[in-house]
């Protein structure tokens, strides 16, 4: 049903999970743990599967805060449960209160939970390539410190993301990254005729280290290669799906 970091879960003061597909109750392209607001999913299924998320994680079932992500930098701090229907559109949460899960969607993306266990402050960032190279990294752990995070002492974890062997892009994108990211060239392998292979892992984690936090990790997990356990955006329209499920990833502090 989920998946756990050891960066992560050696703290006491920090929970968190990175949720897979299964143990849920969604049917036929959902199937099972669909945690997106935004499919086209029954909503009564999508709650009950984030209700089982909250329990796994020992929190009430309306702890589960999700943002309308838009591929931004934009980071929202959060001092309480915010109605579904009133999700702020952002890519990044933190926060210090106790019993709040920060959960975020994806399905390819990159999802990242932080945490500085010493201060008591958590964070998670939705991390596709825009967000990753518009800077949503660096707003959310100066979101942290604004809260009284150390930089030094934060942790993050990268979780189940889109692997390079399965991430095929055209010239344009290596082009735009060329003449954004000086020598960017790494995150990229030959591909077929006109097009290459993103490293979008790897792109990640560089930018976590560039913020100057204390450890960066991930679990080395791709959405696209495994459709027994991942929901991926890639692989539903390789197979002309009509919609997909969301993953969620949630990090919360104890209560």
């Amino acid at each position: 049903m989920f998946i756990e970091a050891p960066e992560l879960s050696s703290h006491s003061y920090v929970r968190h999970a990175f949720f897979t597909r299964r143990g849920g109750v969604s049917e036929g392209l959902y199937a099972s743990l669909n945690g997106g607001i935004g499919s086209n999913d029954e909503p009564a299924r999508v709650a009950e599967n984030r209700a089982r998320m909250c329990a796994q994680l020992g929190l009430p079932s309306d702890n589960l805060v999700s943002l309308y992500q838009v591929h931004s930098a934009e980071v929202v701090t959060v001092e309480a449960p915010f109605p579904l229907a009133e999700r702020p559109k952002a890519d990044a949460m933190v926060t210090r209160v106790p019993g709040l899960a920060l959960g975020i969607a994806t399905a390819d993306c990159g999802p990242i939970l932080f945490a500085d266990p010493e201060n008591r402050v958590v964070g998670a960032a939705h991390a596709g390539w825009k967000g990753a190279l518009g800077g949503v990294i660096a707003a959310t752990v100066a979101a942290m410190e604004a809260l009284g995070a150390e930089r030094e002492r934060i942790v993050a974890v990268l979780g189940p993301t889109i692997s390079q062997a399965s991430y095929e892009v055209g010239s344009e994108f290596v082009e735009r990254f060329r003449a954004d990211v000086p020598g960017s060239e790494k995150f990229f392998a030959e591909g077929r005729p006109g097009h290459a292979q993103f490293d979008l892992p790897a792109f990640i984690l560089e930018r976590l280290v560039e913020a100057g936090i204390g450890e960066a990790a991930s679990v080395n997990l791709c959405t696209y290669a495994d459709p027994d356990r991942f929901y991926s955006f890639r692989r539903t329209t390789h197979r002309n799906e009509p919609d997909y499920g969301r993953l969620i990833s949630a990090i919360a502090l104890t209560p």
